[in-house]
């Protein structure tokens, strides 16, 4: 993989996060912490806020949670960082980011937009690469209680049990540099994060779950720690991987990260029960642990305590003679 598409750390394996959200970015953060090289593969269905505008006028992916996952990689320290960051308040740009109109007029200027997200993550000092999921936005489709839905939001606000999710229009294949880092990967890492609108909704992209399968890499898979409105109330973790076998087409996870102690959260939404038995049942190995942030406001995962979990469960595999993918990276 070319130099613009991969961003080496130092000794440690190569970790592809797939996904998208705000969960993708902790992600990131955490694997920050023990990898070699990361790659963050994201959806490229989201129709909502800013990226939601930019989308059908300038017919590109959308930059909202491509650029979020950017800025997680970015140091802190980064000049362009807060320009990224910045959303406007008012006139005709009112709650567009910056970042966002950043990343699309550098699309402009490359005349590619993976050329522009190369010289995004220059501008900004980015140690790892971020690759939309295929190299044009995808319209989401999904069956909710027998009724068809379409779009990222809709989906998102329907409550109902989802029977189908697909992607339009046809004929739009996954990037060639997703699929290449997906295949040379050690470590993939699915969510967290809305599981049909921004995880499925990135391996339904054709191609990708298929990369994932014939990957050696092990795959784990971090459960939310709250059910979401809309999409997965009433579900288990259970549930949740059902929904990635037999929507997504995926081979079972070697592991779940889930969350132990106590996640506070009002009803209708609940914590993600994980039943280890029903787990095994798929081959899957329960990984438990605190994870939650106790200084956030609404549950999510804290970047520090996910990636020790996750560099231990990396660094078994590190320890295994005679890997497809010839050890670290």
């Amino acid at each position: 993989m070319s130099a613009a598409h991969v961003g080496t750390l130092r000794t440690g394996p190569r970790v592809v996060a797939v996904g998208g959200g705000h969960g993708m970015a902790q992600v990131l953060d955490a694997v920050l912490g023990y990898a070699g090289s990361i790659t963050a593969v994201v959806t490229v269905a989201d129709d909502g806020g800013s990226s939601g505008r930019l989308v059908p006028e300038l017919d590109i992916p959308p930059p909202g949670d491509i650029r979020r996952c950017l800025l997680a990689l970015t140091p802190a320290d980064s000049p362009w960082r807060h320009l990224f960051e910045y959303r406007f308040a008012g006139a005709d740009v009112s709650g567009h980011s910056l970042g966002n109109l950043i990343i699309a007029s550098l699309a402009d200027i490359e005349a590619d937009f993976e050329s522009g997200l190369a010289r995004a993550k220059e501008l900004l000092g980015s140690v790892g690469s971020v690759i939309p999921a295929a190299p044009a936005h995808l319209r989401l489709t999904a069956v909710v209680d027998g009724r068809t839905v379409e779009g990222q939001e809709a989906i998102s606000r329907s409550r109902g049990r989802i029977s189908a999710l697909g992607v339009s229009p046809s004929g739009i294949t996954a990037s060639p540099h997703a699929i290449e880092a997906l295949l040379s990967a050690d470590q993939i890492v699915l969510g967290p994060g809305s599981l049909y609108t921004s995880l499925i909704a990135t391996l339904i992209v054709p191609g990708i779950a298929g990369a994932i399968n014939q990957s050696s890499a092990d795959l784990v898979y971090v459960a939310n720690l709250i059910t979401q409105d809309g999409e997965t109330l009433g579900m288990d973790a259970a549930d949740h991987v059902a929904a990635l076998l037999d929507l997504a087409g995926l081979r079972p996870p070697a592991a779940i990260v889930a969350a132990s102690g106590t996640v506070d959260v009002a009803p209708p939404l609940e914590p993600v029960h994980v039943d280890p038995k029903a787990m095994a049942f798929h081959g899957i190995e329960t990984v438990c642990a605190e994870l939650a942030d106790p200084e956030a406001p609404w549950p999510q995962h804290d970047p520090a305590r996910l990636g020790r979990v996750l560099a231990e469960l990396a660094g078994r595999r590190s320890q295994q003679p005679n890997q497809a993918t010839g050890g670290t990276a």
